[in-house]
C-alpha cells in the first residue's frame, strides 16, 4: 500500500516546481558556474567538464525545497540557502570525480568521464579544488552548519573505504550495504535537509524532522540508482548497465541476490570481467527476483521521507517536496 504522497504521484507527473523555488535553481546554476572559476584554466575546464554536463540537481533541490516549505515565507535567509545548496552540489560534483578514479569510470552524465578525458591526476586535483570550494562557501555560516557539512564529508570518506572492504567479497551482508550507503549518500542529503530547515528558522524538532527526511530521501535514491544499474535503460541512465557487478561493488541488488543464488559469486568476485560475463550476470540476479524487494525498499524510504514532510504545514513547496521524494520511486529506467 502506497503512502498518500507516493500514491497520488503515482498517477500523475510531478508538478512544476514553484516559481521562487525554480528561481533560486537558476541562481544555483549561475553560481556553480562561477565557483568553477580558477586562475588555472585546465583546472576550470575539469570540473566543468563534469558540473556543465547537468546532472538531476536532486540535492539543490531538496535544500531549496525544504527551505521554502519550512519558512513557511520567512526568507531572511534565501540568499544563505541558495549557498548551501551550491556547496553541496559542489561536494557531490567533487565526490563523483574522485569515485571515477577509484572505479575507473569511462562514462559520467552521459560522456566520457573527466578521468578518461583529463587522466588521473587532473581529476584529483580537481576534485580537491570543488572540495575546497565548497568550505570557502561554507565559510559563512555559523559553526553549527559548518560542522554538520564537515561530518558529512567524513561519513562520505569513511562510506568510501567501507565499501573497499567489501568490494568483490560475497561476505557481505545486508547490514553492511545499509551501512555503507548510509555514510556515502545519505549523510550528504541529510546534512542538507537539516541546514536549510536551520536556515528556514524552523523549530528544532522540524530540523530533526528534516533531517530524517533527507536521510530517507538519499537512502531511496541510492537503491533506486542501484536497481537501475541492473535494470535501466542505458539511453536515459546516461551509463551503461552492470557497472556495480563489473566493478565489485555491493550494490543492493547484489546483495540480495547473493543470498538467493551464491553462484553468482564467481562472477562478483572476479575482476576484468568480458561484457557477456556482466550481462550473464545481470541476467542471474534477474531471475533471483530479488529487483521487487529492491524496488520495495525503495517505496518503503520514499514512505518514511513523506511522514516527515507532513509535519510541515500544507502549502505548495510541501507539495514539491512530497513530489520530488515519491519521483525516486518511479525514475525512468
Amino acid at each position: 500500500m502506497l503512502c498518500p504522497c507516493v500514491e497520488a504521484h503515482a498517477v500523475r507527473p510531478a508538478p512544476p516546481l514553484p516559481a521562487a523555488v525554480a528561481q533560486d535553481l537558476a541562481r544555483v546554476e549561475a553560481r556553480l558556474a562561477e565557483e568553477l572559476l580558477s586562475r588555472e584554466e585546465r583546472l576550470s575546464a575539469v570540473a566543468g567538464h563534469l558540473v556543465r554536463a547537468g546532472g538531476k540537481r536532486v540535492r539543490p533541490t531538496l535544500v531549496l525545497l525544504v527551505f521554502h516549505a519550512a519558512a513557511a515565507g520567512k526568507l531572511a535567509r534565501r540568499d544563505d540557502a541558495i549557498e548551501a545548496a551550491v556547496a553541496l552540489e559542489l561536494i557531490h560534483s567533487a565526490t563523483l570525480l574522485h569515485d571515477d578514479i577509484i572505479d575507473g569510470g569511462e562514462t559520467r552524465r552521459g560522456r566520457p568521464s573527466a578521468l578518461r578525458t583529463f587522466g588521473v591526476a587532473d581529476t584529483l586535483v580537481a576534485g580537491d579544488f570543488l572540495f575546497s570550494r565548497a568550505f570557502a562557501l561554507c565559510a559563512r555560516f555559523e559553526a553549527e552548519v559548518i560542522r554538520w557539512a564537515a561530518e558529512a564529508c567524513v561519513s562520505l570518506t569513511e562510506g568510501e573505504i567501507l565499501q573497499s572492504r567489501f568490494r568483490r567479497n560475497p561476505a557481505v551482508t545486508l547490514a553492511d550495504y545499509l551501512e555503507i550507503i548510509r555514510r556515502k549518500t545519505a549523510a550528504l542529503f541529510e546534512a542538507g535537509a537539516r541546514t536549510a530547515a536551520h536556515l528556514a528558522g524552523a523549530r528544532p524538532e522540524i530540523v530533526a524532522a528534516m533531517a530524517a527526511c533527507g536521510h530517507h530521501v538519499g537512502l531511496a535514491f541510492q537503491a533506486r540508482d542501484d536497481l537501475l544499474d541492473v535494470a535501466g535503460n542505458p539511453a536515459l541512465t546516461g551509463k551503461p548497465r552492470g557497472i556495480d557487478l563489473r566493478d565489485g561493488n555491493p550494490s543492493l541488488p547484489i546483495v540480495l541476490a547473493l543470498r538467493a543464488d551464491p553462484g553468482l559469486a564467481e562472477l562478483f568476485v572476479r575482476d576484468g570481467l568480458a561484457t557477456a560475463e556482466v550481462e550473464a550476470g545481470l541476467a542471474r540476479i534477474g531471475r533471483t527476483g530479488v529487483l521487487g524487494a529492491v524496488a520495495e525498499r525503495v517505496r518503503e524510504h520514499v514512505r518514511a521521507a513523506c511522514l516527515e514532510i507532513r509535519r510541515l504545514h500544507p502549502s505548495r513547496d510541501r507539495d514539491a517536496l512530497e513530489a520530488l521524494a515519491a519521483g525516486l520511486a518511479a525514475r525512468p529506467a
